[in-house]
Protein backbone atom coordinates (compact mmCIF):
# COMPACT_ATOMS: atom_id res chain seq x y z
CA UNK A 1 0.00 0.00 0.00
CA UNK A 2 2.75 1.97 -0.99
CA UNK A 3 4.04 3.00 -3.89
CA UNK A 4 6.05 6.21 -5.52
CA UNK A 5 8.09 8.88 -3.57
CA UNK A 6 6.58 12.42 -3.64
CA UNK A 7 8.39 15.22 -4.97
CA UNK A 8 9.20 17.98 -1.95
CA UNK A 9 5.66 19.70 -1.19
CA UNK A 10 4.14 19.33 -4.19
CA UNK A 11 2.15 15.74 -3.65
CA UNK A 12 3.10 14.80 -7.03
CA UNK A 13 4.44 10.86 -7.45
CA UNK A 14 7.81 10.64 -8.73
CA UNK A 15 7.26 7.87 -10.94
CA UNK A 16 11.05 7.17 -11.54
CA UNK A 17 12.23 6.70 -8.24
CA UNK A 18 11.02 5.13 -5.20
CA UNK A 19 11.76 6.56 -1.86
CA UNK A 20 12.31 3.45 -0.10
CA UNK A 21 12.34 5.67 3.55
CA UNK A 22 8.54 6.03 2.67
CA UNK A 23 7.48 3.53 5.59
CA UNK A 24 11.09 2.40 6.63
CA UNK A 25 10.62 1.22 10.41
CA UNK A 26 7.03 1.39 10.15
CA UNK A 27 5.89 -2.52 9.35
CA UNK A 28 6.56 -3.96 13.33
CA UNK A 29 3.44 -1.46 14.62
CA UNK A 30 1.26 -1.74 11.26
CA UNK A 31 -0.92 -4.67 12.13
CA UNK A 32 -1.37 -4.01 15.81
CA UNK A 33 -1.55 -0.19 15.51
CA UNK A 34 -3.61 -0.13 12.55
CA UNK A 35 -7.60 -0.14 13.16
CA UNK A 36 -9.27 -3.21 11.80
CA UNK A 37 -11.41 -3.33 8.51
CA UNK A 38 -15.36 -3.53 9.51
CA UNK A 39 -16.53 -7.42 10.45
CA UNK A 40 -18.02 -8.84 7.57
CA UNK A 41 -15.96 -7.32 5.08
CA UNK A 42 -14.47 -11.17 3.72
CA UNK A 43 -18.04 -12.30 3.77
CA UNK A 44 -18.92 -9.91 1.27
CA UNK A 45 -16.20 -10.03 -0.67
CA UNK A 46 -17.02 -13.64 -1.15
CA UNK A 47 -20.55 -13.15 -1.88
CA UNK A 48 -20.19 -10.03 -4.30
CA UNK A 49 -17.38 -11.63 -6.25
CA UNK A 50 -18.28 -15.26 -5.87
CA UNK A 51 -15.11 -16.63 -4.68
CA UNK A 52 -14.83 -20.19 -3.67
CA UNK A 53 -11.16 -21.27 -2.73
CA UNK A 54 -10.04 -21.47 -6.43
CA UNK A 55 -8.71 -18.04 -9.00
CA UNK A 56 -5.77 -16.23 -8.01
CA UNK A 57 -6.06 -13.16 -5.75
CA UNK A 58 -2.89 -10.21 -6.29
CA UNK A 59 -2.60 -7.80 -3.11
CA UNK A 60 -1.26 -4.35 -4.50
CA UNK A 61 0.41 -2.54 -1.82
CA UNK A 62 0.01 -5.25 0.59
CA UNK A 63 1.90 -4.09 3.47
CA UNK A 64 2.13 -6.54 6.11
CA UNK A 65 -0.52 -9.03 4.46
CA UNK A 66 -3.91 -7.76 6.33
CA UNK A 67 -6.38 -8.09 3.42
CA UNK A 68 -4.54 -10.49 1.29
CA UNK A 69 -4.44 -13.01 4.75
CA UNK A 70 -8.01 -12.51 5.31
CA UNK A 71 -9.10 -13.30 2.15
CA UNK A 72 -6.49 -15.91 1.29
CA UNK A 73 -8.83 -18.96 2.29
CA UNK A 74 -11.18 -18.11 -0.96
CA UNK A 75 -8.23 -18.09 -3.16
CA UNK A 76 -5.89 -21.12 -4.73
CA UNK A 77 -3.57 -18.90 -4.32
CA UNK A 78 -2.44 -15.64 -3.05
CA UNK A 79 0.11 -12.68 -4.49
CA UNK A 80 0.76 -9.99 -2.12
CA UNK A 81 3.24 -7.42 -3.63
CA UNK A 82 4.82 -4.41 -2.05
CA UNK A 83 8.12 -2.48 -2.29
CA UNK A 84 9.19 -2.58 1.58
CA UNK A 85 11.02 -5.39 2.68
CA UNK A 86 9.80 -4.90 6.09
CA UNK A 87 6.02 -4.98 5.70
CA UNK A 88 6.97 -8.53 3.36
CA UNK A 89 8.89 -9.81 6.19
CA UNK A 90 6.42 -9.53 8.63
CA UNK A 91 3.48 -10.85 5.69
CA UNK A 92 5.63 -13.90 5.61
CA UNK A 93 5.65 -14.22 9.14
CA UNK A 94 2.14 -14.00 9.52
CA UNK A 95 1.43 -16.37 6.65
CA UNK A 96 3.67 -18.71 8.74
CA UNK A 97 1.96 -18.48 11.73
CA UNK A 98 -1.37 -19.07 10.44
CA UNK A 99 -0.02 -21.91 7.90
CA UNK A 100 -0.66 -20.10 4.25
CA UNK A 101 2.99 -20.27 3.27
CA UNK A 102 1.60 -22.78 0.68
CA UNK A 103 -0.58 -20.63 -0.75
CA UNK A 104 1.08 -17.26 -0.32
CA UNK A 105 3.76 -15.70 -2.06
CA UNK A 106 5.26 -12.39 -1.70
CA UNK A 107 7.09 -10.36 -4.11
CA UNK A 108 8.97 -7.21 -3.28
CA UNK A 109 8.62 -4.64 -6.44
CA UNK A 110 6.63 -1.62 -7.22
CA UNK A 111 2.93 -1.48 -8.78
CA UNK A 112 4.17 0.67 -11.40
CA UNK A 113 6.89 -2.57 -12.19
CA UNK A 114 4.01 -4.85 -12.68
CA UNK A 115 3.19 -7.20 -14.64
CA UNK A 116 6.32 -8.42 -13.29
CA UNK A 117 6.10 -11.69 -15.00
CA UNK A 118 3.23 -12.56 -12.65
CA UNK A 119 0.72 -14.13 -15.07
CA UNK A 120 -2.92 -13.44 -14.62
CA UNK A 121 -5.75 -13.07 -11.84
CA UNK A 122 -9.24 -13.46 -11.58
CA UNK A 123 -9.01 -10.54 -8.82
CA UNK A 124 -6.53 -7.56 -7.78
CA UNK A 125 -7.16 -5.78 -4.92
CA UNK A 126 -5.94 -2.33 -3.27
CA UNK A 127 -6.24 -2.04 0.69
CA UNK A 128 -6.09 1.90 0.74
CA UNK A 129 -2.78 2.26 -1.30
CA UNK A 130 -4.15 2.59 -4.68
CA UNK A 131 -2.81 6.76 -4.23
CA UNK A 132 0.58 6.15 -3.42
CA UNK A 133 0.62 4.62 -7.12
CA UNK A 134 0.58 5.97 -10.61
CA UNK A 135 -2.99 5.65 -10.82
CA UNK A 136 -2.94 5.13 -14.82
CA UNK A 137 -0.64 3.13 -15.60
CA UNK A 138 -1.22 0.73 -12.71
CA UNK A 139 -4.84 0.50 -13.40
CA UNK A 140 -4.19 -0.27 -17.17
CA UNK A 141 -1.67 -2.81 -16.24
CA UNK A 142 -3.62 -4.30 -14.07
CA UNK A 143 -6.79 -4.43 -16.24
CA UNK A 144 -4.18 -6.66 -18.61
CA UNK A 145 -3.47 -9.21 -16.24
CA UNK A 146 -6.83 -9.97 -14.66
CA UNK A 147 -8.67 -12.54 -16.60
CA UNK A 148 -11.92 -11.36 -18.73
CA UNK A 149 -14.89 -10.91 -16.12
CA UNK A 150 -11.88 -10.18 -13.57
CA UNK A 151 -12.31 -7.77 -11.03
CA UNK A 152 -9.93 -4.72 -9.56
CA UNK A 153 -11.68 -4.25 -5.90
CA UNK A 154 -10.50 -0.88 -3.94
CA UNK A 155 -10.85 -1.39 -0.06
CA UNK A 156 -10.85 1.73 2.27
CA UNK A 157 -12.18 2.94 5.30
CA UNK A 158 -15.72 5.10 4.90
CA UNK A 159 -14.42 8.62 5.15
CA UNK A 160 -18.14 9.78 4.32
CA UNK A 161 -19.13 8.76 8.10
CA UNK A 162 -18.52 10.34 11.46
CA UNK A 163 -17.52 8.30 14.27
CA UNK A 164 -18.07 9.48 17.64
CA UNK A 165 -16.87 7.56 21.17
CA UNK A 166 -19.27 9.32 22.85
CA UNK A 167 -21.02 6.49 25.43
CA UNK A 168 -18.10 4.45 25.24
CA UNK A 169 -16.37 3.06 28.68
CA UNK A 170 -13.13 4.94 27.85
CA UNK A 171 -11.73 8.06 27.09
CA UNK A 172 -10.90 8.82 23.30
CA UNK A 173 -7.40 8.84 21.33
CA UNK A 174 -6.59 12.28 21.67
CA UNK A 175 -6.00 12.53 17.72
CA UNK A 176 -5.44 16.40 17.71
CA UNK A 177 -3.00 16.97 20.60
CA UNK A 178 -1.24 13.42 19.35
CA UNK A 179 -1.01 15.14 15.83
CA UNK A 180 0.15 18.87 17.51
CA UNK A 181 2.94 16.39 19.07
CA UNK A 182 4.30 15.18 15.96
CA UNK A 183 4.40 18.55 14.50
CA UNK A 184 6.22 20.14 17.24
CA UNK A 185 8.76 17.20 16.52
CA UNK A 186 8.81 17.54 12.98
CA UNK A 187 7.08 20.67 11.42
CA UNK A 188 4.39 21.78 10.15
CA UNK A 189 4.41 19.97 7.14
CA UNK A 190 3.52 16.35 6.84
CA UNK A 191 6.67 14.49 6.18
CA UNK A 192 6.79 11.21 3.66
CA UNK A 193 9.89 9.68 3.30
CA UNK A 194 12.39 12.09 1.98
CA UNK A 195 10.29 14.64 1.15
CA UNK A 196 6.37 16.00 2.56
CA UNK A 197 2.64 15.38 1.21
CA UNK A 198 -0.55 17.20 1.66
CA UNK A 199 -3.19 16.69 3.56
CA UNK A 200 -6.06 14.43 1.44
CA UNK A 201 -5.40 11.68 -1.49
CA UNK A 202 -6.19 12.63 -5.20
CA UNK A 203 -9.77 11.98 -6.57
CA UNK A 204 -11.17 10.84 -9.74
CA UNK A 205 -10.70 7.56 -9.17
CA UNK A 206 -13.89 6.50 -11.17
CA UNK A 207 -12.36 8.28 -14.20
CA UNK A 208 -8.86 6.90 -13.72
CA UNK A 209 -10.60 3.29 -13.93
CA UNK A 210 -12.56 4.46 -16.86
CA UNK A 211 -9.76 5.46 -18.41
CA UNK A 212 -8.33 1.50 -17.90
CA UNK A 213 -10.78 0.38 -19.75
CA UNK A 214 -13.15 -1.37 -16.86
CA UNK A 215 -16.56 -1.93 -17.77
CA UNK A 216 -18.79 -1.48 -15.05
CA UNK A 217 -18.31 -0.28 -11.08
CA UNK A 218 -20.78 -0.92 -8.06
CA UNK A 219 -20.36 0.06 -4.81
CA UNK A 220 -20.43 -1.80 -1.12
CA UNK A 221 -19.80 0.12 2.73
CA UNK A 222 -19.32 -2.65 5.01
CA UNK A 223 -20.56 -1.44 8.55
CA UNK A 224 -18.82 -0.61 11.32
CA UNK A 225 -19.50 1.11 14.71
CA UNK A 226 -18.16 -1.77 16.82
CA UNK A 227 -16.67 -0.62 20.12
CA UNK A 228 -12.77 -1.29 20.09
CA UNK A 229 -10.63 -1.30 23.64
CA UNK A 230 -7.36 0.36 22.77
CA UNK A 231 -4.28 -0.10 24.79
CA UNK A 232 -1.71 2.91 25.49
CA UNK A 233 1.02 0.20 23.14
CA UNK A 234 -2.05 -0.12 20.64
CA UNK A 235 -2.03 3.55 20.08
CA UNK A 236 1.61 4.33 20.51
CA UNK A 237 1.72 1.75 17.40
CA UNK A 238 -0.61 3.34 15.01
CA UNK A 239 1.55 6.73 15.56
CA UNK A 240 4.51 4.50 14.88
CA UNK A 241 2.45 2.90 11.74
CA UNK A 242 1.83 6.03 9.97
CA UNK A 243 4.13 7.07 7.01
CA UNK A 244 3.83 10.94 8.42
CA UNK A 245 5.40 9.70 11.54
CA UNK A 246 7.49 6.82 11.09
CA UNK A 247 10.19 6.21 13.55
CA UNK A 248 12.93 6.83 11.73
CA UNK A 249 12.14 10.67 11.08
CA UNK A 250 12.18 11.11 14.70
CA UNK A 251 16.10 10.05 14.42
CA UNK A 252 18.18 10.75 17.42
CA UNK A 253 14.44 12.73 19.41
CA UNK A 254 12.51 9.11 18.83
CA UNK A 255 12.96 8.21 22.73
CA UNK A 256 11.99 11.67 23.82
CA UNK A 257 9.38 11.79 21.45
CA UNK A 258 7.85 8.57 22.78
CA UNK A 259 8.03 9.50 26.42
CA UNK A 260 6.19 12.53 25.44
CA UNK A 261 4.02 10.63 23.72
CA UNK A 262 3.21 8.24 26.45
CA UNK A 263 2.98 11.28 28.68
CA UNK A 264 -0.16 12.71 26.90
CA UNK A 265 -2.12 9.43 26.69
CA UNK A 266 -1.21 8.66 30.13
CA UNK A 267 -2.45 12.12 31.02
CA UNK A 268 -5.90 11.27 28.88
CA UNK A 269 -6.39 8.10 30.48
CA UNK A 270 -4.44 7.23 33.54
CA UNK A 271 -5.49 3.89 33.41
CA UNK A 272 -3.73 3.62 29.82
CA UNK A 273 -7.04 2.40 28.11
CA UNK A 274 -9.07 4.31 25.13
CA UNK A 275 -12.58 3.56 23.38
CA UNK A 276 -12.80 4.36 19.53
CA UNK A 277 -15.48 3.14 17.07
CA UNK A 278 -14.22 0.74 14.41
CA UNK A 279 -14.90 2.02 10.93
CA UNK A 280 -17.33 1.31 8.20
CA UNK A 281 -15.51 -0.13 5.41
CA UNK A 282 -16.07 0.78 1.62
CA UNK A 283 -15.64 -1.65 -0.91
CA UNK A 284 -15.30 -0.17 -4.39
CA UNK A 285 -15.58 -2.99 -7.26
CA UNK A 286 -14.37 -2.32 -10.79
CA UNK A 287 -15.15 -5.43 -13.17
CA UNK A 288 -12.98 -6.47 -16.81
CA UNK A 289 -15.81 -6.84 -19.15
CA UNK A 290 -15.54 -10.52 -20.85
CA UNK A 291 -14.28 -10.65 -24.18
Amino acid sequence: MRDPAFKGRTGVPEKDEWDDTLFAGTAAYYRRGRLPYAPGLVAVLGEVLQLDGRGRLLDVGCGPGILALDLAHLFQEVVGLDPDPGMLAEAERTAGARELRGKTRWVRARAEELPAGLGTFTTASFGQSFHWMDRDLVAGTVRDMLRPGGSLVHVADDKSEVRSAEGLPYPAVPHERIDALVRRYLGPDRRAGRGTVPPGVPGNEEEVLARAGFASRERHVVPGGQALERGLDDVVAEVFSMSYSAPPLFGPNRSEFEAELRALLRATSPAGRFSERRPSTEVRIWRKAFA
